[in-house]
């Protein structure tokens, strides 16, 4: 599998302050590629680099085999963006929002007719093409922001916090549309999300804190690394939970108990079976791991050096 995007010592500043720091990773081909970090990480100044929206100070960002330094145009017919705020236009309808954007591509004809079809059916639109954008809820005109970024059918797609205050059924909607092209067209997603159970899902994950790279892996590597694995242990007596000798809290109709990995909790089971008759053995989440590597939480707003 090949790189699509290929970051080399990036480095942007505002003044004083350091946005990105010397920041180097790849993206393959077709990877749900999760970017995350607390507000002021550099995640959205990274992502303005890339679509060629902000000048870095240093380093390259190579899309596909190409430096966008010498092909930007070219290179931005690869990307279709989703950014946190919409950027349609309010007063239109949603078929002129369609249309307007097509028209900068080339598209027309039967060929815009034929792909907003395609996208209508995706997305659900059928009953609001000609209703004022202005008009719509957050999760409607959300879905139009994804149709407007899936016209010309990029090889990336970058959702830069895609699902933010939607509803459960339209972000299920939005990951089922983002799943069945990853499939059928095999496009590469970039990610930024502060919901921790999408970033689960991704291929390989990359955690920025203070423009730099903090950690880096597959969802169950970090979790192996920076968390440990937990046992949820019912109907038994809180003398019982003490001699394991394990730290653990009261949940209703248990405990739970934290140890290391899946080795550790193999063993305790194996030197106390009477004590383990009704249990289950998870792995720590997401969240932990963004909590243990950068000492805090994602929030939505976003700060501007982002």
């Amino acid at each position: 599998m090949k790189n699509i995007i290929e970051i080399k010592n990036l480095c942007k500043s505002y003044g004083d302050v350091q946005a990105v720091d010397d920041l180097s990773f790849n993206v393959r081909q077709g990877e749900l590629f999760a970017f995350l970090g607390v507000n002021g990480a550099g995640k959205s100044t990274t992502i303005s680099i890339i679509c060629g929206q902000l000048e870095k100070d240093s380093g390259s960002v190579i899309i596909d085999g190409k430096n966008i330094d010498t092909i930007k145009d070219g290179i931005k017919r690869k990307l279709g963006v989703v950014f946190q705020n919409s950027v349609l236009d309010q007063a239109l309808s949603v078929r002129d929002n369609l249309n307007h954007r097509a028209s900068l591509y080339g598209i027309s004809g039967n060929n815009l007719k034929k792909r907003i079809g395609e996208l209508s059916k995706l997305l659900e639109l059928g009953d609001i093409m000609n209703r004022p954008v202005g008009k719509l809820s957050g999760g409607q005109r959300r879905r139009i922001d994804i149709a407007r970024a899936l016209l010309h059918k990029p090889e990336i797609l970058i959702l830069d916090e895609p699902t933010t205050g939607l509803d459960p059924q339209t972000r299920k909607l939005l990951w089922d549309v983002v799943t069945v092209l990853r499939k059928q067209e095999n496009m590469t997603v970039f990610l930024t999300t502060h919901y921790m159970e999408e970033a689960a899902d991704a291929d390989y994950v990359v955690i920025l804190n203070k423009g730099h790279i903090a950690a880096e892996g597959t969802p169950l590597e970090l979790k192996n690394s920076y968390t440990g694995d937990f046992i949820t242990i019912y109907n038994v007596d809180e003398e019982d939970i003490r001699e394991l000798g394990h730290p653990y809290e009261a949940i209703r109709n248990g405990y739970r108990i934290a140890v290391k990995n899946t080795a550790e909790a193999a063993k305790l089971i194996i030197r106390f079976p009477e004590i383990f008759q009704d249990f289950e053995i998870t792995k720590g989440k997401m969240d932990d791991v963004f909590l243990a590597v950068t000492g805090g939480k994602l929030t939505v707003e976003e700060n501007k050096h982002d």
